[in-house]
C-alpha cells in the first residue's frame, strides 16, 4: 500500500498565509509545537485515522495532517504509513510513540504535582444571605484565612439573588431549590423551616394550636421575587398551605428575625437562622406537630467548569463544604435542642 511521500527535512516549504511553517531544528516554534504534535501523534495512533484524531481535538483534519508533516520534517523520517481508510505508524513512528506517551504521563503527574502544592493566593469574591453571611460564614472567617494566608474575602451580604458573572462574584451561598441556570452547586446542608413569635406576642394574641387559627394571627411575609406565597403544613397525613402574611412582608432575613423579636408576628425561618434565639427562649416555637419535615439545601455556587477553577476558588470551596456544619438544623427543634 503506497504511503504519501511526507516533506523532505532538508528542504521543508516555504510559508505563505495557507501553509504553517516548519520550524528549524534550533529551536523557537520546534519548541512550541513539540508537546503538541507529540500528544497530536499518540492520538492518531491511537484513533488510527487523521480525521477521528481531529474530532477528539475540535479541529480540522487538515490541521492534524499538518503536525504529523511538521513532526517528520522535523525529524528526519516518515512516522505514518497513509492510506484512505487508515493510518498506520511506521517502526520509527510506533517507537516514538511509545517514548511520547512516557513523556506525556510525566508531564501531566509533574503538572498536577506543581499545581496540587502551589498555595492558593488572590481575592475570592463571596456573596450570601444576610443570615448566612453572619451565622454560616463570618465565624469560619478566622479558621478560612489562618488555613488559607494567600488569600483575601470580599463579602457582600443581601438577600437579593446577584448574577454571579456579571457580578464578578466567585462564590455565592443560596438558600432553596435552585432553578436551572449555568451555575454549578455544591451541597453545603440541609435546613428545617420553623415557625416561631416572641413571647411576648404569644401572651397578648395566644398559641396557635392548629394551623387554621393562623387566620387570627399576624404572619410575616416575604417579598423578595422567589417567594413562596404560602407556609406549608401536614394536617391528617396531608399537606395544607396557609397563605404567608401581606401586612408586613420584608425582603431581608434578618429584619424578619427582628420583627419577630420585636413581637410584631408569627415569622417562619430558617432552623439555623432562629437557633440561638430558641436556645435563649427569645423565640418560641409553635405548631410543630404539624411540621412537614421539608428540608431546604444550602449550596455554594460559581460559574464555569469545576476542573478550570481558580486554585484560590476551589481552595474556598473545599473549605466551605467541610467547615459548614447544618446537621443540627436538619432535625426537628426539639430533637436537637440543647
Amino acid at each position: 500500500m503506497p504511503a504519501s511521500r511526507s516533506a523532505p527535512a532538508s528542504r521543508p516549504p516555504a510559508a505563505s498565509a495557507a501553509t504553517v511553517p516548519v520550524p528549524s531544528p534550533a529551536g523557537g516554534l520546534a519548541d512550541a509545537h513539540r508537546s503538541a504534535d507529540l500528544e497530536t501523534l499518540v492520538l492518531v495512533a491511537e484513533r488510527g485515522s487523521l480525521s477521528a484524531a481531529a474530532r477528539h481535538l475540535g479541529v480540522s483534519p487538515s490541521a492534524v495532517s499538518k503536525a504529523m508533516s511538521r513532526l517528520e520534517a522535523r525529524l528526519g523520517v516518515q512516522l505514518l504509513q497513509r492510506s484512505t481508510r487508515r493510518v498506520l505508524l511506521t517502526p520509527e513512528g510506533a517507537q516514538l510513540c511509545q517514548g511520547a506517551k512516557r513523556l506525556l504521563a510525566d508531564l501531566a503527574e509533574l503538572e498536577a504535582e506543581v499545581a496540587a502544592r502551589s498555595e492558593p493566593r488572590g481575592t475570592v469574591r463571596i456573596s450570601a444571605s444576610t443570615s448566612a453571611g453572619a451565622i454560616l460564614l463570618l465565624p469560619l472567617v478566622p479558621r478560612l484565612l489562618e488555613a488559607l494566608p494567600g488569600l483575601s474575602l470580599d463579602l457582600h451580604f443581601s438577600d437579593q439573588v446577584v448574577d454571579l458573572a456579571e457580578t464578578g462574584i466567585d462564590i455565592a451561598i443560596r438558600w432553596g431549590a435552585l432553578p436551572a441556570s449555568d451555575v454549578i452547586a455544591r451541597p453545603l446542608g440541609r435546613t428545617r423551616q420553623v415557625v416561631v413569635a416572641a413571647p411576648a406576642y404569644l401572651e397578648r394574641h395566644g398559641v396557635p394550636a392548629h394551623p387554621q387559627d393562623l387566620q387570627h394571627h399576624l404572619r410575616l411575609g416575604w417579598n423578595y421575587p422567589r417567594a413562596i406565597p404560602h407556609w406549608p403544613f401536614l394536617v391528617d397525613g396531608r399537606r395544607v398551605a396557609v397563605d404567608a402574611g401581606q401586612v408586613i412582608r420584608v425582603n431581608d432575613g434578618d429584619a424578619m428575625r427582628q420583627l419577630a423579636l420585636q413581637g410584631a408576628g408569627l415569622a417562619r425561618l430558617s432552623l439555623y437562622h432562629a437557633w440561638d434565639d430558641l436556645q435563649h427562649g427569645r423565640l418560641l416555637p409553635v405548631l410543630q406537630a404539624f411540621d412537614c419535615g421539608d428540608l431546604e439545601p444550602i449550596h455554594a455556587v460559581y460559574v464555569g467548569r469545576p476542573d478550570r477553577l481558580p486554585p484560590r476558588t476551589r481552595a474556598v470551596l473545599d473549605f466551605l463544604q467541610a467547615h459548614v456544619d447544618l446537621r443540627h438544623a436538619e432535625a426537628p427543634w426539639g430533637a436537637t435542642a440543647r
